[in-house]
């Protein structure tokens, strides 16, 4: 089997996709043991404990909580297109781009995020929020395409 973009590797983006969604709330924890000390019997509460010491390292938990927390609200959204799409048969090579531009998308949304400080930084995150979800409501229109012509 050939690594090509013209292979079937988009089922692939699944639980890559999956996982950049993940890696915030790794970062988040990493982030809190190092500063005051994760607290596993209620991790909820660790962006609480370091609000009262570090306000402004716990302003940067809770945008990377709230990066996790969009990476699973779109992840259903990515994983039923790429299904779809495959299902519909549409090109390996479309799927494969669309597959690596997505996941790109999600990580740099999730860099941009993080870091955010500034209303313009913020305006950054939703453009590309917005252009990154554009992928998967894409791959759905053009499997439905597929599946009504065919």
């Amino acid at each position: 089997m050939s690594l090509s973009l013209s292979a079937p590797l988009s089922l692939y983006s699944i639980p890559v996709v999956w996982f950049v969604g993940f890696f915030p709330t790794i970062q988040k924890g990493a982030l809190v043991n190092q500063t005051v000390g994760y607290n596993n019997v209620a991790p909820r509460g660790n962006v609480a404990r370091l609000t009262e010491k570090h306000p402004e390292i716990a302003a940067r938990a809770a945008r990377m909580e709230s990066a996790h927390m969009n990476g699973n609200e779109t992840f259903p959204l990515w994983a039923i297109a790429i299904l779809a799409a495959n299902y519909a048969q549409i090109d390996n090579y479309t799927l494969n781009i669309a597959a690596l531009s997505y996941t790109a998308f999600r990580i740099l949304y999730n860099w941009v995020y993080i870091n955010q400080k500034t209303q313009v930084q913020g305006y950054m995150r939703t453009l590309v929020w917005t252009i990154g979800i554009a992928h998967p409501i894409v791959l759905l229109f053009k499997a439905a395409n597929a599946i009504r012509l065919a």
